[in-house]
């Protein structure tokens, strides 16, 4: 894929996968995501299997894809890199705005629920000012991107 097409599929899509090294096999979760400045951004909770692979392992391999539903079209990219989290407070709040904003903008509120708030009260709740975790894909060591003939 040319470098404007992988740009377009990741600006287009919102949900992404991601590949933790387990312990005995890899494990693969969807993962909404935002990019800002040319990073991608994950919300991850603070909780569950992920948050104990990658406090032993930051290496990750992420998947974004597209495609018809009979596979005559496909678009998909892989990166290859390291999730570390946001330490930065600037960059962590920019980041949970654009959370809020496009979830607001483009999801259901049903959603919610997959970040750990309760749907009924809505995307004002993604907040800054709560202890959100915020990880990103840095030191990107490959980045793929495949599409049909």
């Amino acid at each position: 894929m040319s470098e404007k097409e992988i740009n377009e599929l990741v600006e287009n899509q919102f949900i992404c996968r991601i590949a933790f090294k387990g312990e005995d096999y890899p494990y693969l979760v969807p993962f909404r995501y935002i990019k800002m400045n040319d990073t991608l951004y994950f919300h991850f909770t603070d909780y569950g299997k992920k948050m104990k692979l990658l406090s032993s392992d930051e290496r990750a391999c992420i998947q974004i894809e597209t495609y018809e539903q009979d596979l005559s079209e496909y678009k998909f990219i892989s990166y290859r890199g390291k999730l570390k989290k946001v330490e930065n407070e600037d960059e962590r709040r920019r980041a949970i705005k654009k959370f809020r904003e496009t979830g607001r903008r483009d999801l259901s509120t049903n959603f919610l629920a997959a970040h750990g708030f309760d749907p009924d009260k809505g995307w004002d709740q993604f907040s800054p000012d709560k202890d959100l975790v915020i990880v990103k894909l840095v030191d990107v060591a490959e980045r793929v991107g495949l599409k049909s003939p």
